[in-house]
């Protein structure tokens, strides 16, 4: 247990908006490092219940350069979490206990990179997977308001699957453009 609670939310047009905002500090820090940047996680999804904390994803040239701007990060609120438990990635989490940013970095070409854009782009498109998604973390928040692992652990299954499908998709559709 701890001190944070769980707040899931409807969706909200602001989180489009703080993103962006976020986007332009982010660009200003790392400049030509970032080859683009991606709003992802629930916040990115339209109509989608979410935890209020926008989810970035900045694709940089070189990730052994990131830890460098570690002090500009701090500069304007972030704490760096260097990997984090997943290799080749760095990531930042920024608003203390009241969370409102996660900024997830991986190199070109990394196969994270595209494990979250199927999931975001997956239930863009699939509204009733989205909401059955929303509603499961709805009642896990409001069941388990100071536990985030109960609440993650609560997810884990529907995600894996829904992650499973979106990557097929994503693959399938992928083709398809070509």
């Amino acid at each position: 247990m701890n001190k944070r609670k769980v707040l899931v939310e409807k969706y909200s047009t602001d989180w489009k908006k703080k993103f962006d905002e976020e986007a332009i500090l982010l660009q200003k820090i790392f400049g030509l490092e970032i080859q683009m940047i991606h709003h992802i996680g629930s916040t990115s999804v339209n109509g989608l219940s979410a935890k209020p904390i926008i989810d970035m994803m900045p694709v940089v040239r070189d990730i052994t350069k990131i830890d460098a701007y570690n002090e500009a990060m701090i500069a304007i609120g972030y704490e760096p979490k260097g990997e984090n438990g997943l290799s080749g990635r760095r990531y930042f989490q920024k608003g203390g206990d009241n969370r409102t940013h996660h900024v997830h970095i991986y190199e070109l070409g990394n196969r994270e990179i595209e494990r979250h854009l199927a999931f975001r782009d997956f239930l863009r498109v699939h509204p009733v997977i989205a909401k059955k998604y929303g509603d499961l973390k709805k009642a896990l928040a409001e069941k388990f308001p100071y536990d985030i692992d109960a609440y993650i652990n609560g997810k884990e299954n529907l995600a894996k699957e829904i992650e499973q499908q979106a990557i097929k998709w994503y693959k399938g559709t992928e083709k398809k453009s070509i």
